[in-house]
């Protein structure tokens, strides 16, 4: 393998997704390193049944040195990931491609051109992932530097971001889940309304209470109900008992599991990068995603 071979490496099923769009977009296989996971296995299945431009899939725990070692092109989802900043650092590789894992994109833009600090949005930073943060940052600078960093993804950065991102050399290119429509089998009938389940209580940012009162009004005239990947057991089975919803577990990010609807649905969500990515793959069905803020939340913010 060269030094300019790509390398997929993905801590969630959104990134690997953006992966899947990557590889198409370029018409090229590209490996995989996939966290250890259920939802990331579930995920990598089923973009293999529809074709996804993958070659191998290894599954990891920890940093997969070896991988990317053997490789000089990554394709990561997480530049704030203390594993990437550590990894950057210690191997340097010569071209890094950021995939979207929510709308830190955003922020991530923000921190490369210098307006925010190297640590994740709304988290307080401490130990060797602040260590490392210069010297990742200094790895993708010099790479753009050279035309060898970039962002491919699902959110618009606004065109004084992206205006700015390009004078320091990076290249960014937006994609709309195009292959994610056009290779999506017929959804599952799941009604027209749509509750996209939220990991706020299992974070600490919202009572749980408060959550299953927003669930109540949500569903007051029926509804699906779409687990969060992030949601623990307890919080489904509260879930459960709220009238008039049904909870649909798939185990594929909402994404997948829509991208096939050929009649208007109306999904509600609390604030989350669904509000970007649903209305791309729904593009044409006549779809409706409403942002609906609960009460009394600890935090407001965006989630993943």
């Amino acid at each position: 393998m060269g030094r300019e071979d790509a390398l997929a490496w993905v801590e969630s099923p959104l990134q690997l997704v953006g992966a899947a769009e990557w590889a198409d977009a370029h018409s090229t296989r590209v490996p995989v390193a996939g966290r250890l996971t259920p939802q990331i296995s579930a995920t990598a299945e089923a973009l293999l049944a529809r074709g996804a431009r993958f070659a191998d899939l290894e599954p990891y725990l920890g940093i997969p040195w070896s991988l990317l070692a053997r490789h000089g092109h990554w394709l990561v989802g997480d530049g704030f990931s203390g594993q990437f900043r550590l990894a950057a650092a210690v191997l340097r590789p010569r071209r890094v491609t950021f995939l979207d894992d929510g709308a830190h994109a955003v922020a991530y833009a923000d921190t490369l051109l210098g307006r925010r600090p190297y640590e994740r949005p709304a988290v307080r930073e401490r130990g060797l992932t602040t260590v490392v943060a210069p010297f990742a940052a200094e790895l993708v600078h010099r790479r753009a530097s050279a035309r060898r960093a970039g962002f491919f993804t699902a959110f618009d950065l606004g065109a004084a971001r992206v205006d700015a991102l390009a004078d320091q050399g990076f290249d960014v290119r937006r994609h709309d889940f195009s292959w994610t429509r056009a290779t999506a089998p017929a959804a599952p009938e799941l009604g027209r309304r749509i509750v996209l389940g939220s990991a706020l209580p299992v974070d600490g940012r919202m009572m749980l209470v408060d959550y299953l009162r927003w669930l109540r009004l949500a569903a007051a005239d029926g509804a699906v109900y779409l687990p969060h990947r992030r949601e623990t057991a307890e919080q489904l089975r509260a879930v459960a008992t709220v009238p008039g919803l049904r909870v649909h577990e798939t185990g594929l990010p909402v994404e997948l599991v829509l991208a096939g609807a050929r009649e208007p649905l109306e999904v509600l969500t609390l604030p989350s990068s669904t509000t970007t990515t649903l209305p791309l793959v729904l593009a044409g069905t006549g779809a409706v995603v409403r942002t609906v803020r609960a009460p009394r939340t600890r935090e407001q913010g965006v989630v993943a």
